[in-house]
């Protein structure tokens, strides 16, 4: 994966330096900083094997890049727009690391705790640990992926030359299987025609190319490629438009581990118990134990969760889809 223009780019040997207040990655040679990332702005964190992934959000200065994730913002400005940054490491530690990275998160949250008048008791990873195992993962993709009647091959028809008539959007990180959803469906296009679509339903695989996990210009880019195609064979999960999580959360010593950005789901840490819930990075929150919280500001959202113990339940959908259903925005068929 490549870093973005302004970092270096060659595989190099590294320091990593991990605080409550930011991640930097140093040349172990010359001790110059390649990388710095406040910590509020890490997105995810997982290890593989000896791989350390690390993922970060960054605000562009241009509004037309197709690698945003992005925030609504009530000023006359419209949005503020977001593109991931991907960041590979590979060590024998990586285990260690994306644990020190996640007890920088943990003490963070401490400090803000206190900051706020807050005094917890120390939790322990163990603690935090014990009560993981305790929860089941809630509405968990893959048995629901796994069910054949949510699993399924549409075949759509249309005339050559014409256009699948779909808008599709990210299903956000934190999903079991990451790819895209049927955002919106051109009226009398093949695709609604068909009757054989709904909005939310998740493309696994268009012709056998599988989608899983590709970024949403290159699946864009693949059904641009059968305009002229009179038959385009999808494989499809149905998938209500609406996701719906289930946080467990004992008390308010447990973070919860993730982040809202004017009602959008920027971050998450892996292994919380909101990754656990069912939470995804690029969801618009809409209802929070069953109070509507689009029109809500952010401010009160972030004490709503702040202060919520117990099951916490919510509903979100991807934030693309939510401006496209609330006409923010106008679809561009592909």
């Amino acid at each position: 994966l490549q870093a973005p223009e302004v970092e270096s780019q060659p595989v190099t040997e590294v320091n990593l330096f991990i605080s409550t207040q930011r991640i930097k990655v140093l040349n172990a040679d010359t001790q110059e900083t390649m990388m710095d990332h406040p910590l509020r702005t890490i997105s995810y964190i997982a290890d593989i094997g000896n791989i350390v992934v690390l993922m970060a959000r960054r605000r562009m200065p241009r509004s037309n890049s197709q690698y945003n994730v992005e925030a609504s913002h009530p000023s006359q400005e419209g949005k503020k727009q977001y593109k991931m940054i991907c960041h590979v490491f590979e060590s024998e530690d990586a285990q260690l690391i994306a644990q020190s990275i996640g007890q920088a998160f943990s003490v963070a949250y401490q400090e803000f705790l206190r900051a706020n008048g807050i005094n917890p008791e120390d939790l322990s990873q163990k603690e935090y640990s014990d009560l993981l195992n305790t929860q089941d993962m809630y509405n968990d993709d893959l048995i629901h992926f796994s069910k054949s009647e949510n699993c399924k091959d549409v075949y759509i028809e249309k005339q050559k030359g014409e256009i699948l008539g779909v808008v599709i959007v990210e299903s956000g990180w934190g999903s079991i299987l990451p790819t895209v959803i049927i955002a919106n469906m051109m009226h009398g296009g093949p695709s609604e025609k068909s009757g054989k679509l709904n909005i939310g339903d998740q493309i696994m695989s268009i012709n056998g190319t599988s989608l899983v996990g590709l970024p949403l210009s290159t699946c864009q880019s693949i059904i641009k490629g059968l305009k002229n195609q009179a038959r385009v064979k999808l494989n499809i999960v149905r998938c209500p438009p609406v996701t719906t999580v289930l946080i467990r959360r004992p008390d308010l010593r447990y973070q919860l581990g993730f982040s809202v950005q004017n009602g959008i789901i920027c971050s998450l840490m892996r292994g919380g118990i909101a990754e656990r819930g069912g939470v995804r990075v690029g969801h618009r929150i809409i209802e929070i134990n069953g109070q509507s919280v689009v029109a809500t500001p952010h401010e009160k959202i972030v004490h709503i969760l702040s202060n919520a113990v117990g099951e916490i339940h919510m509903k979100t959908m991807p934030a693309a889809m939510y401006r496209l259903l609330t006409a923010q925005e106008q679809p561009v068929y592909i």
